[in-house]
């Protein structure tokens, strides 16, 4: 589940297992676990189009839009933590395949107040952050027969893909920049210290940790003074079931605001919400998106 770019994780002293991606049967029952923000109401309606029938909803208090549950065949609201009544819904709803989408603000992750069924889960976790924990909710589910699944199945075609995406065209001296800012982002990823940098003229400008993307872009923009540019990539390890990284329109108003004009994405491994509407609007501010890989 991506949350705010966030996103919190470990990958230095815990090796995640790379998940073997195999053919998927048609699927007949979807449950989805709906955090805040479009990336749930895009997986609904992505999989209607591939022809799912019935969806099933889990939605969180204070987090999930209403709309998102509307669009569900059926639909469970609980709280956060409550992992003994959200186990209980995924077995109830008969789905075999689930998939995680949406933000969870770091505050209602950590500040969670976890029911007993949550506690037993924590208890045998030796770090907490939300890898770890969406990691642990996956074994649950597994344990009940659900699958969670990559987060951007049904969602291929909303992936960044290489070079120009959208926006104006780059100049050498940008292209540079972008790609220095890659790389300095998988460096910063492969230490765990966050996914998201902004960059100028060869020089970090930001890095983002704990507070989140967007708090990066402002700080890293008021810098740069309007010609900062941004990076944004997936961590080593990363696990593509519930931590995804995201661009959406919310993002592109940060960087309109902040004065980037500029970004960098990992291509196959970014997902862009929704990409034709993103792309559209990047076109629209004079924002170019352009696609990066190793």
């Amino acid at each position: 589940m991506n949350y705010d770019s966030h996103s919190l994780s470990l990958s230095r002293q815990i090796q995640i297992p790379r998940i073997k991606i195999v053919a998927v049967e048609p699927i007949s029952s979807l449950l989805l676990v709906a955090g805040s923000g479009l990336y749930p109401g895009l997986v609904i309606r992505e999989a209607r189009a591939a022809g799912v029938p019935r969806i099933s909803v889990i939605a969180f208090e204070n987090e999930t839009d209403p709309a998102v549950a509307a669009a569900a065949d059926q639909v469970d609201w609980m709280k956060v933590g409550q992992l003994g009544k959200f186990l209980a819904a995924a077995k109830k709803c008969g789905a075999a395949h689930a998939i995680m989408a949406g933000q969870l603000a770091p505050k209602n992750l950590f500040d969670l107040r976890p029911d007993f069924k949550a506690l037993l889960a924590l208890a045998k976790l030796k770090r907490r952050n939300a890898e770890t924990l969406f990691g642990s909710v996956a074994e649950e589910m597994a344990a009940v027969g659900v699958t969670l699944l990559p987060a951007t199945t049904f969602l291929e075609s909303h992936l960044a893909t290489n070079g120009l995406i959208a926006g104006p065209k780059l100049k050498a001296r940008q292209l540079e920049d972008l790609q220095f800012g890659f790389e300095t982002a998988k460096e910063c990823s492969r230490l765990d210290i966050g996914q998201t940098v902004v960059v100028k003229n060869g020089t970090v400008l930001a890095v983002e940790a704990f507070e989140g993307t967007n708090e990066c872009l402002k700080r890293g923009g008021a810098i740069g003074r309007g010609k900062a540019a941004m990076a944004k990539v997936s961590k080593p390890g990363q696990d593509m079931r519930f931590d995804v990284p995201v661009i959406g329109g919310q993002t592109l108003k940060v960087c309109q605001e902040a004065g980037i004009r500029l970004i960098a994405v990992e291509s196959g491994r970014t997902l862009l919400l929704d990409k034709p509407a993103l792309t559209e609007q990047a076109q629209s501010l004079g924002i170019t998106l352009y696609g990066l890989s190793l």
